[in-house]
């Protein structure tokens, strides 16, 4: 090795001998960060606020709003000569004097100031969520701390601060932060599969493998490491650094994601620009429905990798249909207008059209333009992405404050959907506070620590030194902080009960560990969630071997053939006398809701050292020291949190790797299982064998039986957690689809936690594999938490539904006066200016006021609404409607009638320039009002009667209320041209606030309509149908697929696309012979490749049927026509018997048409091309 890495070599050397790791000196670290580098990938750089402006300005209303503008400006500055003469109609009558008609290039401007604003609010908005996300992000890394050994202390130092030559403890569960060589391991584990895709773990020794890589997870084991590269120099730097950056935590994502399926599309897009007659080869070999299927692979293509949200799927496609029927609407506007004008101007007065009069009528037609383009503005709910921004932002920083610390923004909305949670129980549902409370010590069953004295001294002595030795070094019992609080428990809390009994029996376990160090351990078989036990071999001074083991009781108890009697002499245990055990001691502690734990020993002769790796052999003939029994309270807030979530219509279950007793008690406490209910509760087998056929698969209807009266699973593992949940997601019994949220801490959650739809990670006991599999990370392991999570999240989604009721109103009143106004009176009632305004209080104001509505209790006492339910429900529908007609009557009487009533000139049919009239600005500011009044209205959407309910609790909708008035009544008295307005008088002003707060009055009389009897009403909103949710939902497995399955694919793929082609040619062959040709038009003949994925080798769990195939077309006829498997001919080729084709020759032919053909289920599944 050459310099500077010579040097830390030696330096390591020298460490090693010290086991001190290097000094806590701040010097002595600086300079190594300054040598070395800092433990930090720098992230990619923010965008900035101009181009988050630039981003904003590709919004295509706002882009031919902005043309509009520009055109309209351009055209008030240039006068034309023929203005002033008749013979152009009477395009500037009414204008008073020359600065009046001069005037027209203020609405242009007030357009461009008002696209200014939008865009501006936009930016910011991004910016500031931006921020937060980085805010976010650099709060969830500075969390992470790894243990590093400075000064011979252990300390807990943020990963950033980790320098080479650092000693590090790994441990089981960690994501390594740095490279590292391995100078001490016990049965050390490493999931590689992140850096090389290989899935199985390798083993690390110090003399084999020593390697440790950044970015892999310790799956088993522990150990110590020499800290030898850091940020851009470690594994995942040079990676990150090659990808131009690292970035944040979604774009990590992102780039997992699309590296993986660069293969795919990559080998796809190449076939495509190689051979740009592809396209055209395979049009005759498609099916009948063979035309969708570029859409589809492209549609397969662009889907995201984590499924859409649920609300997200409803509010595009709510958007998309609004957007369509405003862009209808808008273009009906300006065709009637023009058409009006034209027939008007030249059919009616007869005019012809003069070469100076030219700009005038353009002026005219910019004109018509800009009102139809402002109906579109109008009716496109682009406020409708800023409200859920908006609402999931605020929802994510309250949710801080309630120890939800979120990492995917939608699982905050897809959490209000909840149907099911199944939580773990140590920690989440018990305190993690563990001790021992009963015990079972030389024939004598303890209902609490027993005296010292009563213990015989040889007893004793083996269990301080078996728990003392046979658990984590880093496992700790520390002195209370403060005066009079408990002892701190440091590391893993089983033992730390173990290592609290050994202090209650006034023994010591410090010394004992001085005796024998960490390094001086002979081997050790760390805790896994298969062995659910760990063990520990020691040397003896004379030579031979002891090996102290502890684990689950009945598992342990079961490879125990001796067992210790209270003189601490050996009896023999037979099966007989475990079954006594079981059922007179272990099962009254489960009972109690109380963790069995058995310790016991085995001691080895020096003759002969036993097969270290045959650890069945190892672990087996022990003796039995004791069975204790350790207590974990439950949450004293736990049983009302799990009541709430009941009454909220959501099931919690429980999976723990407990004994089920114990799990059944603590169920009961929990009030998980109630009396009198009808409920399972099985262990992990008996569920395996309830859930899989005779060919031990797993199906889905047997599944379907078990988990709806599922409570309680025990005795659990990780995979039975993963299938559990999965079956759950997929079932399609019970009338809704269910949503469920997963509680997980351990390395071995994240599967599980990945399947969920929301993932729980545990901030406190989670491993860091956990936490990178999650949603949402649990800052206080606590379960109520969860319950404000479900809260927050029905907020959001209620949040949402609000601002569509409101801004719905607002669309379908704006549009239609618009579009009535503009073909009865050529001219828009609201001009372009007010429209934005109106555009403004509704997208912008109004999603920051109705989305910042904080969550209450009472969104606890309904059911979930599921992935199935509309976004707008009848009872919304009723509300929007019914608002609007009122709004629509009260417009179009000020319209008509309003002139005579107010007794002003009226509004209607003036020319181009005119000044702004009173009417047509009472009309103006009466919308705005009644659109206010509609705000407080908007509040409540299930039909509730109090509006006002709780509304001084949320400033900020008080404020914007408020601020909007105000800001109505300057633009209104003092807005003048550019808004079109003219001041009014204080009555005029009355008048307008009254039939505003009509609106309140109008509500109540909606809320008593039953929604029950309008039959007629519909709901809008529905979530993506069935068709499109499972190219979604399918798309999420695809990432799982590693890189060498995507090669085999794309091989495939590749191989079919040149099989295909060959197939068009000869059929193009062919049709020049008609004789065969006829054969070949029969229907069956038809080729299409498909499902070529059928075969065992590529059934990757239930992901695959998503690779954008070359057909996708339905299989079930050609399965049935290709039941019987041609024989194979003596002379098969070898790519065909790779793939499972065979060549057969049929003697009706010609020799050289053999069929290529396939038997059912090989990958060319119903392939019958003519050769």
């Amino acid at each position: 090795m050459q310099e500077p890495h010579g040097v830390v070599l030696i330096q390591f050397r020298w460490h090693l001998a010290s086991a001190l790791g290097l000094a806590n000196n701040a010097n002595d670290l600086e300079k190594r960060r300054q040598i070395y580098g800092q433990n930090f990938i720098p992230p990619k750089q923010p965008k900035t606020f101009l181009q988050l402006v630039w981003e904003a300005l590709q919004d295509v209303t706002l882009i031919i709003l902005e043309v509009a503008a520009i055109v309209s400006l351009g055209l008030s500055f240039y006068a034309p000569p023929g203005e002033e003469s008749e013979a152009c109609g009477n395009v500037s009558a009414g204008a008073e004097d020359e600065g009046e008609a001069e005037a027209g290039w203020i609405e242009g401007a007030a357009i461009l100031l008002s696209v200014t604003c939008v865009v501006l609010v936009t930016a910011f908005n991004d910016w500031s969520k931006e921020r937060q996300f980085r805010g976010l992000q650099s709060r969830i890394e500075q969390e992470q701390r790894f243990s590093v050994i400075r000064d011979g202390q252990l300390l807990q130092v943020p990963v950033a601060a980790l320098v080479v030559g650092d000693i590090a403890q790994v441990k089981y569960g960690d994501l390594l932060p740095a490279d590292g060589v391995l100078i001490q391991g016990n049965d050390l584990k490493i999931d590689e599969s992140s850096l090389t895709g290989e899935s199985d773990h390798v083993r690390k020794s110090a003399d084999k493998d020593p390697m440790l890589l950044s970015g892999t997870h310790v799956m088993e084991g522990s150990g110590r490491m020499v800290v030898t590269a850091v940020g851009v120099n470690s594994q995942t730097g040079i990676i990150f650094t090659l990808l131009g950056a690292g970035g944040e935590e979604e774009e990590k994502k992102d780039k997992k994601g699309k590296q993986q399926d660069g293969a795919m599309e990559s080998s796809q897009t190449k076939a495509k620009k190689q051979d740009g007659a592809v396209a055209m080869e395979m049009q005759p070999l498609k099916s009948a429905e063979g035309g969708e299927m570029e859409e589809r692979e492209k549609k397969k293509a662009s889907v995201p990798k984590k499924e859409k949200s649920v609300l997200q799927g409803k509010l595009t496609k709510l958007a998309v249909q609004i957007g369509k029927a405003g862009l209808v609407m808008s273009a009906i506007t300006v065709i009637i207008l023009v058409l009006y004008f034209v027939i008007e101007t030249f059919v009616v007065d007869g005019r012809v059209w003069l070469a100076e009069c030219t700009p005038v009528y353009v002026q005219y037609f910019v004109k018509f333009f800009i009102i139809g383009v402002t109906v579109l503005v109008v009716a496109v709910p682009e406020g409708l992405p800023l409200a859920v921004t908006i609402s999931l932002a605020y929802s994510v920083k309250k949710m801080m404050r309630d120890n939800n610390l979120v990492r995917h923004l939608d699982a905050c909305e897809t959490m209000g959907n909840a149907t099911a949670i199944c939580s773990d129980k140590t920690g989440t549902l018990t305190t993690n506070r563990m001790t021992v409370v009963q015990s079972y010590l030389g024939d004598t069953h303890y209902k609490e620590v027993p005296a010292p004295s009563t213990l015989t001294p040889k007893i004793l002595d083996l269990l301080v030194h078996a728990i003392s030795i046979n658990s984590a070094y880093t496992t700790k019992i520390l002195p209370p902080e403060k005066e009079g609080a408990l002892p701190r428990q440091v590391g893993n809390k089983t033992e730390c009960a173990l290592l609290g009994f050994v202090l209650d029996l006034k023994r010591d376990f410090q010394p004992v560990r001085e005796q024998i160090p960490e390094d001086k351990l002979y081997k050790v078989y760390t805790f896994n969630s298969v062995r659910k036990s760990m063990s520990t071999v020691i040397r003896m001074p004379d030579g031979g071997f002891r090996l102290f083991s502890k684990g689950a009781s009945e598992i342990l108890l079961k490879k125990c053939s001796n067992i210790l009697n209270s003189h601490g002499e050996l009896r023999g245990f037979r099966p007989r006398d475990r079954d006594d055990m079981v059922k007179k001691i272990i099962e009254p502690m489960a009972c109690d809701g109380l963790r069995t734990i058995c310790i016991a020993y085995r001691d080895f002769a020096a003759a002969q050292e036993p097969d270290w790796d045959n650890e069945n052999e190892v672990v087996g003939d022990l003796t039995c020291i004791a069975v204790v029994g350790i207590e974990d309270p439950v949450r004293p807030e736990v049983p009302e949190a799990i009541r709430k979530c009941q009454r909220a219509g959501i099931t919690v279950r429980m999976v723990t790797g407990d004994n089920i007793n114990t799990a059944r008690a603590i169920a009961a406490k929990c009030g998980i299982i109630q009396p009198g209910e009808d409920f399972l509760c099985l262990e992990g087998k008996e569920f395996n064998r309830r859930i899989r056929n005779e060919k031990g698969e797993i199906e889905q209807e047997r599944l379907d039986k078990v988990w709806p009266k599922l409570r309680v699973l025990a005795r659990s593992s990780p995979t039975d957690k993963h299938t559990l949940v999965k079956g759950i997601i997929d079932s399609n019994t019970g009338e809704q689809r269910q949503v469920v949220a997963v509680t997980g801490d351990g390395t071995n959650d994240g599967p599980a936690l990945k399947k969920a739809d929301v993932g729980f990670a545990m901030g406190i006991a989670g491993t860091d594999v956990a936490k990178e599999a999650s949603d949402i990370i649990l800052t206080d392991d606590n379960f109520t938490s969860i319950v404000k999570a479900v809260m927050w999240g029905r907020n959001v989604y209620d949040s949402i539904s609000k601002f569509l009721q409101f801004q719905l109103t607002v669309n379908v009143v704006a549009v239609i006066v618009a579009f009535t106004g503009a073909c009865i009176t050529q001219d828009s009632p609201l001009k372009a200016v007010q429209m934005l305004w109106v555009n403004l209080i509704m997208d912008t104001f109004a999603s920051l006021a109705l989305a910042t509505e904080p969550p209450t209790e009472a969104l606890l006492l309904r059911k979930p609404y599921g992935r199935d339910k509309p976004l707008i429900s009848r009872t919304m529908m009723k509300n929007i409607l019914g608002h609007a007609v009122y709004q629509l009557t009260i417009i179009f009487t000020l319209l008509f009638v309003g002139e005579l009533f107010f007794d002003i000139d009226s509004g209607r049919n003036a020319p181009l320039h005119s000044p702004p009239s009173e009417h047509y600005t009472i009309i103006f500011n009466t919308f705005v009002m009644m659109q206010l009044f509609n705000e407080i209205n908007a509040r409540k959407i299930h039909g509730e009667r109090n509006v006002f309910h709780g509304i001084f609790s949320n400033p900020i909708f008080c404020t914007i209320v408020l601020g909007t008035f105000a800001i109505q009544i300057v633009i209104v008295q003092f807005g003048g041209k550019p808004f079109s307005c003219s001041p009014l008088s204080t009555e005029q002003w009355l008048w307008c606030l009254f039939v505003g707060v009509g609106e309140l009055v109008w509500g109540q009389v909606i809320a008593t309509i039953p929604t029950s009897q309008l039959k007629c009403l519909k709901e809008a909103g529905h979530g993506p149908g069935k068709d499109e949710m499972t190219d979604e939902e399918l798309a999420e497995g695809e990432e799982e697929i590693d890189h060498a399955e995507r090669e085999l694919r794309r091989g495939q793929i590749l191989w079919f696309r040149g099989l295909n082609r060959i197939q068009t040619q000869i059929r193009v062959v062919k049709a020049f012979r008609s004789s065969l040709y006829e054969g070949l038009e029969k229907p069956e003949s038809k080729t299409s490749i498909h499902n070529f994925m059928a075969t065992p080798e590529f059934l990757i769990n239930d992901y695959t049927h998503n690779i954008p195939l070359i057909d996708d077309t339905d299989v079930d006829e050609n399965e049935e026509r290709l039941r019987a498997p041609p024989p194979p001919s003596p002379n098969q080729n070898n790519n065909a018997i790779d793939s499972g084709i065979y060549l057969s020759t049929h003697g009706t032919k010609s020799a050289t048409s053999s069929v290529l053909s396939s038997r059912p289920g090989s990958p060319l599944h119903s392939v019958e091309t003519s050769l």
